[in-house]
């Protein structure tokens, strides 16, 4: 009854930019006012045409709650890895690749595999990335303990040396000898990359323009989240005029909001840069994002974003005005000065905030302001600046429309040479 959400045509964008067939399952039907053939309808204007419709996409109507045609949703499944000609030996040592991994505080290293070839056994000793360790317990998808997982099983470990990277290969080796082999030769091939142990390689605009440069890379996928749909379409038609002969841009997706991990996640899988106008990132898509090296930038004037990707593609670099984040503070209280219009009551949640430097108004990860800040104090005192942990008074010059919980994101522009 919801028809296609904003997540079903993300979810769409990225099977699309991985390549991967799609399989579409449309629930509660069980509902009065369920309408399979509307949502139907839908997919097409993102060119997902169901086989009823004459396309090659299984669309199949079910219930989670009621658990109505799961089974058909099930067949659809394996129809689909039939034509895929999709096999695994389950008489091998396994392979597959890390979903996700952490530190938990009483169990040590907690990784979530999903195996993909051959047949996992408690008490295997595995190589993850550039981690290694026994597998000491085993817990499947419904928190029971498990001595074995098969091909397409996800299953939860223990008993890694360190935290492993999401996406890193895992393969059963003979013995600990061999583990440590293969862990040292990696650890040290990153070192000498001049990687930071367990980063990812850092997808930028200055790294990809100079492959471009070089001839490694042809297209240049980017990411771009907007406040609205107008400045969504007049971005992302900017960017594809861009395109030459030679080199191209490609908008991988496109949407209307903050930048999520999904939009994190794309970025990894293709080796984008995400750009964000007028919107930010949620706090998980920031770890994210910093956790897997991927570059978010952030504008808040369209022809800005244009020029700066032309003169990439242009291979005419000018120095660039790069932004840097001060620090954010978040409104806890709003105050009513005579002849001084709304003063914040803030505390400074990260980094630093000073008197005079720029800023803008978030609302929700939306940016609605940008100024300067005006005064600052703590207590009655006028102050430079305030750093983290600490409470504040502040306003923002000419502007009042302020609310509890907005953040003030404090920032300054610096003059940085550029190079490919």
């Amino acid at each position: 009854d919801d028809g296609v959400m904003p997540q079903t045509i993300e979810a769409i964008s990225h099977a699309k930019a991985a390549g991967v067939p799609i399989v579409v399952a449309i629930n509660k039907i069980d509902r009065p006012d369920a309408n399979p053939d509307r949502v139907k309808q839908e997919l097409l204007s993102h060119e997902v045409v169901a086989e009823d419709f004459g396309g090659d996409v299984q669309a199949i109507p079910v219930s989670a709650i009621k658990r109505t045609n799961l089974d058909k949703l099930i067949e659809a499944l394996q129809l689909q890895a039939e034509l895929l000609d999709l096999k695994a030996n389950p008489d091998r040592e396994a392979t597959g690749a890390v979903v996700e991994a952490r530190l938990d505080r009483g169990r040590g290293v907690v990784a979530t595999l999903l195996v993909e070839n051959g047949t996992l056994k408690l008490g295997d000793i595995i190589v993850a990335g550039a981690q290694w360790g026994r597998i000491r317990a085993m817990t499947d998808e419904r928190g029971a303990a498990a001595k074995e997982a098969g091909p397409a099983t996800p299953i939860e470990v223990l008993g890694l040396d360190g935290v492993p990277e999401a996406g890193d290969r895992v393969a059963v080796v003979d013995s600990e000898r061999r583990a440590r082999e293969v862990t040292d030769y990696r650890q040290r091939k990153r070192r000498q990359n001049g990687l930071v142990a367990g980063a990812a390689p850092r997808t930028s605009l200055e790294d990809m323009f100079s492959q471009l440069k070089a001839g490694q890379l042809q297209t240049l996928p980017v990411v771009v989240k907007s406040d609205v749909h107008g400045s969504l379409e007049a971005i992302s038609q900017g960017l594809e005029k861009l395109s030459t002969d030679e080199v191209s841009v490609r908008v991988l997706h496109g949407g209307v909001g903050p930048i999520t991990e999904s939009d994190v996640t794309l970025a990894q899988a293709s080796n984008a840069v995400i750009i964000g106008f007028n919107v930010r990132a949620n706090v998980q898509a920031r770890d994210m994002a910093k956790r897997d090296g991927i570059e978010i930038r952030y504008y808040s004037i369209i022809y800005e974003l244009l020029d700066e990707v032309k003169g990439l593609l242009s291979g005419m670099l000018s120095p660039e005005s790069k932004e840097v984040i001060l620090g954010h503070a978040e409104i806890r209280q709003v105050f009513s000065v005579p002849r001084a219009g709304k003063v914040a009551g803030c505390m400074v949640r990260d980094g630093v905030i000073r008197r005079g430097s720029r800023c803008r108004l978030l609302r929700d990860d939306v940016v609605v302001y940008e100024g300067h800040l005006g005064s600052l104090r703590r207590f009655k005192d006028d102050v430079r600046e305030v750093r983290e942990g600490f409470e504040c008074g502040m306003s923002i010059e000419g502007y009042n429309d302020i609310q509890e919980r907005d953040v003030i994101e404090a920032f300054e522009v610096q003059e940085v040479a550029r190079s490919l």
